[in-house]
Protein backbone atom coordinates (compact mmCIF):
# COMPACT_ATOMS: atom_id res chain seq x y z
CA UNK A 1 0.00 0.00 0.00
CA UNK A 2 1.27 3.47 -0.88
CA UNK A 3 0.39 6.52 1.23
CA UNK A 4 1.39 9.96 -0.04
CA UNK A 5 1.50 13.06 2.14
CA UNK A 6 1.98 16.30 0.22
CA UNK A 7 1.73 19.90 1.31
CA UNK A 8 3.45 23.28 1.55
CA UNK A 9 6.59 24.02 3.51
CA UNK A 10 5.94 24.24 7.23
CA UNK A 11 2.87 22.01 7.20
CA UNK A 12 4.70 19.35 9.21
CA UNK A 13 4.39 16.65 6.59
CA UNK A 14 7.86 15.17 7.10
CA UNK A 15 7.51 14.53 10.84
CA UNK A 16 3.93 13.30 10.42
CA UNK A 17 4.93 10.98 7.56
CA UNK A 18 7.61 9.38 9.75
CA UNK A 19 5.14 8.94 12.61
CA UNK A 20 2.41 7.51 10.37
CA UNK A 21 4.87 4.99 8.94
CA UNK A 22 6.00 3.98 12.43
CA UNK A 23 2.48 3.60 13.79
CA UNK A 24 1.32 1.51 10.83
CA UNK A 25 4.58 -0.50 10.60
CA UNK A 26 5.05 0.84 7.05
CA UNK A 27 8.36 1.92 5.54
CA UNK A 28 9.13 5.61 5.12
CA UNK A 29 10.55 6.47 1.72
CA UNK A 30 12.83 9.51 1.90
CA UNK A 31 12.54 10.80 -1.65
CA UNK A 32 14.82 13.73 -0.87
CA UNK A 33 17.60 11.28 -0.03
CA UNK A 34 17.37 9.84 -3.55
CA UNK A 35 17.79 13.31 -5.07
CA UNK A 36 20.70 13.94 -2.72
CA UNK A 37 22.35 10.66 -3.70
CA UNK A 38 22.05 11.50 -7.40
CA UNK A 39 23.47 14.96 -6.67
CA UNK A 40 26.41 13.45 -4.78
CA UNK A 41 27.12 11.14 -7.71
CA UNK A 42 27.10 14.06 -10.16
CA UNK A 43 29.47 16.06 -7.97
CA UNK A 44 31.82 13.10 -7.66
CA UNK A 45 31.80 12.64 -11.43
CA UNK A 46 32.46 16.37 -11.91
CA UNK A 47 29.39 16.77 -14.09
CA UNK A 48 28.51 20.34 -15.04
CA UNK A 49 25.30 20.72 -13.04
CA UNK A 50 24.01 23.36 -15.45
CA UNK A 51 24.37 21.02 -18.44
CA UNK A 52 20.87 19.55 -18.22
CA UNK A 53 21.32 17.12 -21.11
CA UNK A 54 24.54 15.65 -19.71
CA UNK A 55 23.02 15.57 -16.24
CA UNK A 56 20.03 13.61 -17.50
CA UNK A 57 22.23 11.11 -19.34
CA UNK A 58 24.35 10.63 -16.22
CA UNK A 59 21.46 10.10 -13.80
CA UNK A 60 20.06 7.45 -16.15
CA UNK A 61 23.17 5.33 -15.48
CA UNK A 62 22.89 5.38 -11.67
CA UNK A 63 21.74 2.50 -9.51
CA UNK A 64 19.87 3.88 -6.50
CA UNK A 65 18.17 1.79 -3.85
CA UNK A 66 16.45 2.32 -0.52
CA UNK A 67 16.97 -0.23 2.23
CA UNK A 68 15.94 0.07 5.88
CA UNK A 69 16.07 3.88 5.87
CA UNK A 70 19.43 3.97 4.09
CA UNK A 71 20.09 5.10 0.53
CA UNK A 72 22.59 3.20 -1.59
CA UNK A 73 24.39 4.55 -4.62
CA UNK A 74 25.78 1.82 -6.86
CA UNK A 75 25.83 -0.47 -3.80
CA UNK A 76 27.46 2.05 -1.45
CA UNK A 77 25.60 3.32 1.62
CA UNK A 78 25.78 7.11 1.21
CA UNK A 79 23.18 8.03 3.84
CA UNK A 80 25.64 10.23 5.76
CA UNK A 81 27.60 11.55 2.78
CA UNK A 82 24.51 13.12 1.18
CA UNK A 83 23.99 15.55 4.09
CA UNK A 84 26.92 17.85 3.33
CA UNK A 85 26.43 21.57 2.59
CA UNK A 86 27.80 21.04 -0.94
CA UNK A 87 25.11 18.49 -1.75
CA UNK A 88 22.41 20.62 -0.13
CA UNK A 89 23.41 23.65 -2.20
CA UNK A 90 23.47 21.66 -5.45
CA UNK A 91 20.34 19.51 -5.24
CA UNK A 92 18.19 22.19 -6.93
CA UNK A 93 20.02 21.66 -10.22
CA UNK A 94 18.68 18.11 -10.46
CA UNK A 95 15.25 18.76 -8.97
CA UNK A 96 14.41 21.35 -11.63
CA UNK A 97 15.33 19.23 -14.68
CA UNK A 98 12.19 17.49 -16.05
CA UNK A 99 14.07 14.48 -17.46
CA UNK A 100 15.99 13.94 -14.22
CA UNK A 101 12.85 14.31 -12.14
CA UNK A 102 11.11 11.78 -14.36
CA UNK A 103 13.95 9.28 -13.91
CA UNK A 104 14.00 9.67 -10.14
CA UNK A 105 10.21 9.43 -9.97
CA UNK A 106 10.41 6.09 -11.76
CA UNK A 107 13.08 4.91 -9.31
CA UNK A 108 10.71 5.82 -6.46
CA UNK A 109 7.92 3.79 -8.08
CA UNK A 110 10.26 0.83 -8.53
CA UNK A 111 11.30 1.01 -4.88
CA UNK A 112 7.69 1.19 -3.68
CA UNK A 113 6.50 -1.74 -5.80
CA UNK A 114 5.03 -4.41 -3.56
CA UNK A 115 5.91 -2.59 -0.33
CA UNK A 116 3.89 -0.70 2.31
CA UNK A 117 5.28 2.80 1.92
CA UNK A 118 4.62 6.29 3.31
CA UNK A 119 6.16 9.10 1.27
CA UNK A 120 5.95 12.88 1.42
CA UNK A 121 6.71 15.89 -0.76
CA UNK A 122 5.08 18.42 -3.07
CA UNK A 123 3.75 16.22 -5.86
CA UNK A 124 3.90 12.64 -4.64
CA UNK A 125 0.17 12.03 -5.02
CA UNK A 126 -0.33 14.10 -8.15
CA UNK A 127 2.72 13.03 -10.15
CA UNK A 128 4.95 10.35 -8.68
CA UNK A 129 2.28 7.98 -7.36
CA UNK A 130 -0.95 8.87 -9.18
CA UNK A 131 -2.42 5.45 -8.28
CA UNK A 132 -1.53 5.61 -4.56
CA UNK A 133 -4.06 3.96 -2.28
CA UNK A 134 -4.31 6.91 0.10
CA UNK A 135 -3.39 10.51 -0.70
CA UNK A 136 -3.21 13.24 1.92
CA UNK A 137 -2.65 16.95 1.32
CA UNK A 138 -1.50 18.36 4.65
CA UNK A 139 -1.79 22.10 5.02
CA UNK A 140 -2.34 24.99 7.45
CA UNK A 141 -2.86 28.72 7.16
CA UNK A 142 0.23 30.77 6.23
CA UNK A 143 0.33 32.44 9.64
CA UNK A 144 0.03 29.12 11.49
CA UNK A 145 2.84 27.60 9.44
CA UNK A 146 5.02 30.67 9.99
CA UNK A 147 4.47 30.52 13.75
CA UNK A 148 5.55 26.88 13.79
CA UNK A 149 8.64 27.68 11.78
CA UNK A 150 9.46 30.60 14.08
CA UNK A 151 9.26 28.28 17.10
CA UNK A 152 11.53 25.73 15.38
CA UNK A 153 14.10 28.44 14.71
CA UNK A 154 13.86 29.70 18.29
CA UNK A 155 14.43 26.17 19.61
CA UNK A 156 17.68 26.05 17.62
CA UNK A 157 18.79 29.44 18.96
CA UNK A 158 17.75 31.57 15.98
CA UNK A 159 15.28 34.35 16.69
CA UNK A 160 13.49 35.65 13.59
CA UNK A 161 10.41 37.86 13.56
CA UNK A 162 7.07 36.44 12.46
CA UNK A 163 6.95 38.99 9.65
CA UNK A 164 10.30 37.87 8.26
CA UNK A 165 9.42 34.18 8.51
CA UNK A 166 6.04 34.80 6.85
CA UNK A 167 7.61 36.82 4.03
CA UNK A 168 10.16 34.10 3.26
CA UNK A 169 7.48 31.43 3.48
CA UNK A 170 5.15 33.26 1.09
CA UNK A 171 7.97 33.54 -1.43
CA UNK A 172 8.72 29.81 -1.06
CA UNK A 173 5.02 28.97 -1.53
CA UNK A 174 4.88 31.05 -4.70
CA UNK A 175 8.00 29.41 -6.12
CA UNK A 176 6.72 25.94 -5.26
CA UNK A 177 3.36 26.57 -6.96
CA UNK A 178 4.98 28.03 -10.08
CA UNK A 179 7.65 25.37 -10.68
CA UNK A 180 7.82 23.93 -14.18
CA UNK A 181 8.14 20.42 -12.73
CA UNK A 182 7.21 19.05 -9.33
CA UNK A 183 4.99 22.00 -8.50
CA UNK A 184 3.05 22.05 -5.27
CA UNK A 185 -0.53 20.90 -5.69
CA UNK A 186 -3.05 18.51 -4.23
CA UNK A 187 -4.03 15.50 -6.30
CA UNK A 188 -7.67 15.59 -7.36
CA UNK A 189 -8.45 12.58 -5.17
CA UNK A 190 -6.40 13.69 -2.16
CA UNK A 191 -7.96 14.25 1.26
CA UNK A 192 -7.10 17.78 2.40
CA UNK A 193 -6.22 17.97 6.10
CA UNK A 194 -6.02 21.50 7.51
CA UNK A 195 -4.12 21.35 10.80
CA UNK A 196 -4.94 24.82 12.15
CA UNK A 197 -5.67 24.50 15.85
CA UNK A 198 -4.75 20.81 15.95
CA UNK A 199 -2.16 19.18 18.17
CA UNK A 200 0.44 16.97 16.43
CA UNK A 201 -1.09 13.90 18.08
CA UNK A 202 -4.51 14.81 16.66
CA UNK A 203 -3.10 15.22 13.16
CA UNK A 204 -1.35 11.87 13.44
CA UNK A 205 -4.46 10.05 14.58
CA UNK A 206 -6.62 11.61 11.87
CA UNK A 207 -4.23 10.52 9.13
CA UNK A 208 -3.73 7.05 10.62
CA UNK A 209 -7.52 6.66 10.76
CA UNK A 210 -7.79 7.70 7.11
CA UNK A 211 -5.18 5.15 6.07
CA UNK A 212 -6.78 2.38 8.11
CA UNK A 213 -10.15 3.14 6.55
CA UNK A 214 -8.57 2.65 3.10
CA UNK A 215 -6.98 -0.61 4.25
CA UNK A 216 -10.38 -1.83 5.44
CA UNK A 217 -12.15 -0.70 2.26
CA UNK A 218 -9.72 -1.08 -0.65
Amino acid sequence: MIVTIDGPAGAGKSSIAHQVAAQLAFEFLDTGALYRAATLAAIRAQIDLQDTERLSEFVATLKLSWQARTVHLDGEDVSELIRTPEVTASIRYLADVPAVRGQLSQIQRDIAEGRDIVTEGRDQGAEVFPHADCKIFLTASPVERAKRRMRQLADSGRYVSLEDVLSAQNQRDLEDRMRDVGRLRAAEDAVVVNTDGMLPEEVLQQIVSLVRSRIASP
